[in-house]
């Protein structure tokens, strides 16, 4: 029978996810086979498991962490938020609907046994399962039917420890605020504070922990310091958002700027690109931050769970304007997922899925997207043809990742015709200079299909986690950063220099482990999960 243990917080982003993923990195290091859970996940941050089913990315960074194979069972239900008062709902890996926060609150308690469905399914196999809630278990007015905190925390007798964010200020206020509001029975199931995103000296603390004991009878079982870990985040709230990550001496860099869009999703795409120690990243969110950057090496069109919203968006905020014109100089684009769809023609959200609507992109791609009712989630590979010269040191290299949308994009009927004809005519729409030459899909699908666009120096693509095919990568790095004028050489060392992706985050892994034995009394964490 599997024993348990439940990671709740004062706050969002208080840093329970790292702290769930720490724990069970430290439970796999010593032998025992541990498993993430989290009932109730609100994130555009989603992942697409080997059985095609939609999970939430935090609980897949959880499960690399305790070295087992991430699985939807370990994330019953995501919330994908379309707008200020909706959501997708995602139960079991399938979509259920879209729903208003009022409907959704109504149907809470029907997912209940969907949930314990999918814990029963941990239990079979786990020994420790460790949990993690959402938000804070003090707000008192969602506390009715709750699902993910204490709630969850009673239906299957988990014990659980509180963390407190330092970093945002009025930690102990924070902690006991918490405890004070939460119901006598609740509180007994605390164990034990953790104080979390500490920067200084330890002993500055005291007496504080004692006095907070001595208040309500909680011990703090460890004070964690700010970690700066290149680990995949869980939602909008990251502070990876706002990273910029260090560069070269000289100050030979390559520049790149993502677009911020009000609904972005799966920024965590971007996350291997920070490991290169000559890439500038910055998370761009209107234009004059844009035009203060001068002209970019890339600019990056991420994902987006409104597409036709943050499309509007970027025309508003005169965004749209400015990506143009930096495409016009020769900058570099790549959209990836609602990125590739805002890149082209018309996005037709014919079927409602994310409100309605319909808008024209950008014009850069001979594109055209409709939205259906149904859902494409697959993991696949592809192989990249023969591209337009801007993009030729691409040819032949073999790609994988994996898609969620719900648009099917398709060429405009001229091109099509041109990519569908005769050998001649594939290579007469691949012919050009590189800015304005002809254009073909980037790559061909295990499946047959061909994914995305490419013309001249702008490219679109449905594959999310291409960046993290490390050949792809250094190939991107290798051509932005010699037409820049880098020293070919000195980029290539480096390149060869970092290390090969499922390696780093495994490296951030242990640095994790080692901070949370560091700093967490493990010993009283195994006598609460009585492991």
């Amino acid at each position: 029978m599997s024993r348990n243990l439940m990671i709740q917080g004062t706050m969002s982003n208080a840093g329970k996810s790292l702290l769930v993923a720490g724990i069970l990195r430290v439970l796999r290091q010593d032998g025992y086979c541990a498993a993430p859970f989290k009932s109730q996940n609100m994130a555009l941050n989603s992942y697409v498991t080997a059985d095609g089913l939609e999970m939430g990315r935090a609980q897949v960074m959880q499960a690399e962490a305790a070295c087992i194979a991430p699985e939807v069972c370990m994330n019953p239900i995501l919330l994908k938020p379309t707008g200020d008062v909706g959501s997708q709902v995602i139960v079991h890996g399938r979509v259920r609907g879209n729903y208003t926060a009022q409907e959704y609150f109504r149907m809470k308690r029907e997912l209940i046994p969907d949930i314990l469905r999918a814990y029963e399914q941990l239990r079979e196999r786990a020994d420790i399962i460790v949990l993690e809630g959402a938000g804070s278990p003090a707000e008192i007015n969602l506390k009715a039917d709750d699902i993910v905190n204490m709630g969850m925390a009673k239906l299957v007798d988990a014990p659980v420890l509180l963390v407190g964010d330092i970093d945002r200020g009025g930690v102990f206020a924070q902690l006991l605020g918490t405890v004070e509001l939460l119901e006598e029975e609740e509180r007994r199931r605390i164990k034990g504070f953790v104080i979390n995103k500490f920067r200084g000296d330890e002993k500055l603390l005291s007496p504080g922990p004692e006095m907070l004991f001595g208040k309500c009878g909680i011990p703090t079982l460890g004070v964690l310091p700010y970690l700066k870990l290149q680990l995949d985040d869980e939602d909008s709230l990251s502070e990876r958002l706002a990273y910029r990550q260090p560069v070269w001496e000289d100050g030979n860099r390559i520049d790149i700027a993502v677009i911020r869009l009000p609904h972005i999703s799966n920024f965590t795409d971007f996350n291997p690109l920070i490991r290169y120690p000559f890439v500038w990243l910055s998370y761009v969110e209107n234009a004059a931050q844009m035009e203060r950057m001068g002209t970019p090496d890339l600019i990056i069109l991420p994902g987006s769970k409104n597409t036709v919203r943050d499309m509007a968006w970027l025309r508003e905020t005169g965004l749209e304007n400015v990506i143009l014109e930096q495409a016009a100089r020769g900058c570099r684009v790549l959209g990836i997922c609602g990125g590739y769809q805002m890149l082209g023609g018309t996005i037709t959200d014919a079927a409602g899925s994310e409100g309605g609507g319909a808008i024209r992109g950008m014009g850069l791609l001979p594109v055209d997207t409709v939205y259906r009712a149904d859902k494409r989630l697959e993991r696949t590979a592809g192989t990249v043809r023969k591209l337009p010269p801007a993009w030729r040191a691409f040819d032949g290299l073999s790609v994988e990742g994996y898609e969620i949308h719900m648009g099917v994009t398709e060429y405009r009927a001229d091109d099509a015709a041109e990519l569908t004809g005769t050998e001649d005519a594939a290579d007469k729409a691949r012919a050009g200079d590189g800015r304005d030459g002809g254009m073909t899909p980037f790559c061909i699908l295990a499946d047959g299909r061909a994914d995305g666009c490419v013309k001249g120096r702008t490219f679109g693509t449905y594959l999310h986690g291409v960046l993290e095919t490390d050949e792809f990568t250094g190939r991107l790095l290798l051509l932005l950063g010699t037409e820049k004028g880098m020293d070919r050489g000195r980029l290539e060392a480096a390149i060869a220099e970092c290390m090969e992706y499922r390696a780093f985050k495994e490296s951030q892994y242990d640095l994790l482990a080692d901070a949370v034995r560091e700093h967490l009394d493990m010993e009283r964490v195994y006598k609460i999960i009585g492991a």
